[in-house]
């Protein structure tokens, strides 16, 4: 039989109603002959909560013991899921990260899996128990507790299922999948059956929220078969593997978004050689993540640089550029906090042309101004006025044939 890495997260063990749940649903699981191995969130609204102790406190700045206190969410979750398990008569053992001595660096709030024992978890899989382990969590080489960062969990599961060689990885969430686009945003999104995780990495890389963009490269590093279901439903979901589509069926994948962007330009630069890294050298300095980066030359000896950050990011990258500017003798900064960027997603962009040409005319047609372009094997971003961003998204979906069965229209 096989072997599965089960992840369900915060909604999904949210009360002990839906705890219950989660243990009916392995019972039959386990039923069926497969080994299983559960990694659970903290209950929902759990971390925010123990935020918001530490902020009476310490805040967010003491992040060694932050690390300890946000750890204590999922370890109330595995505890109470194996008591679940055991009432049904199903043998269970829970184990935090620490105990599981999944390793990780010593970067606390953010860390990074080094490697994992999986010594107890097979032992215990050899006597046929469920093993239960606390997402999120790790431990460094001098044993201090660490966390993975938001979405930590996803990343725990597909680490042990590398680990393990298990068959198949299952994101047990709210949704029942994987969607060509936000379905809040664009009613007529359909789940997709499949997508392939080069497909799924720029997703999440983009905004979409259904996977940590980590636990994508995690599965795509160690080759794991990724799958996206809903706990609250029946379904297939969504697998996310490595094999990629007929390139004759499906053009686009996706039309993703991300609200949380912001552009700023330096304008007037001279035009030498090293002035992008005296311009981008601190900010990465800085540990401000740049993503499109735009360079225009004038006729007259000077260039515009612009890039976009993380909103988050605005005010920082902004005083960054105040002293750039002084130091370069550039004319002036602008800067706008108020941009979306839209990309539409699809590894059958490889085989056809007129994807861009499709894109472009179709924002021309409702009127929306492309302030900046990125464009990769398999994806197109433009950034646009954010106040634009429903109609633009929605508008694409149909325009490339999301909406519906039908083909898309205006490609070649």
């Amino acid at each position: 039989m096989a072997l599965y890495v089960e992840k369900y997260g915060g909604t999904s063990v949210g009360s002990v109603e839906r705890i219950n749940a989660v243990a009916d649903q392995i019972v039959r699981t386990k039923a069926a002959g497969h080994g299983l191995v559960v990694v659970v969130s903290a209950m929902s609204g759990e971390t925010n909560r123990l935020l918001e102790l530490a902020g009476e406190f310490a805040g967010q700045t003491a992040t060694r013991e932050l690390d300890v206190l946000l750890s204590t969410g999922e370890q109330v979750t595995i505890a109470l899921l194996s008591m679940a398990l055991i009432k049904r008569g199903c043998k269970a053992r829970s184990y935090t990260g620490s105990q599981v001595h999944i390793l990780t660096d010593n970067i606390h709030g953010k860390a990074r899996i080094l490697e994992i024992d999986d010594a107890r978890v097979r032992n215990d899989l050899a006597e046929n128990r469920v093993v239960v382990v606390a997402g999120f969590q790790g431990v460094d080489v001098d044993g201090n507790i660490t966390t993975l960062g938001r979405g930590g969990s996803d990343t725990t599961a597909v680490a042990l299922a590398a680990a393990l060689q298990a068959d198949e990885c299952r994101i047990y969430t709210d949704v029942d999948g994987v969607y060509t686009s936000d379905p809040r945003i664009v009613p007529a999104a359909q789940r997709l059956e499949q997508i392939t995780v080069e497909e799924m990495l720029e997703m999440a890389s983009l905004g979409a929220k259904v996977l940590q963009i980590r636990a994508v490269e995690f599965a795509g590093k160690y080759h794991v078969p990724l799958r996206v279901l809903s706990s609250f439903e029946e379904g297939t979901g969504t697998l996310i593997s490595f094999e990629e589509r007929n390139m004759e069926e499906a053009l686009i994948s996706g039309i993703a978004f991300n609200r949380d962007e912001a552009k700023v330009t330096l304008v007037g630069v001279p035009d030498q050689p090293g002035v992008a890294f005296r311009v981008l050298g601190p900010i990465a300095d800085a540990q401000i993540n740049v993503d499109m980066i735009i360079q225009n030359v004038a006729e007259d000896g000077t260039t515009d640089l612009t890039f976009t950050v993380h909103r988050n990011e605005y005010e920082p990258a902004m005083k960054l550029l105040e002293q750039a500017k002084m130091e370069l003798g550039a004319r002036e900064i602008t800067g706008d906090d108020n941009i979306a960027k839209i990309s539409v997603v699809g590894v059958g962009m490889r085989s056809h042309s007129g994807v861009a040409s499709t894109m472009f005319k179709t924002l021309a047609e409702e009127g929306i101004n492309i302030q900046m372009i990125s464009t990769s094997e398999i994806k197109i971003s433009v950034v646009v006025d954010d106040r634009y961003l429903e109609l633009a998204v929605r508008a694409l979906h149909k325009a490339f044939g999301l909406d519906s069965e039908v083909a898309p229209a205006g490609t070649d």
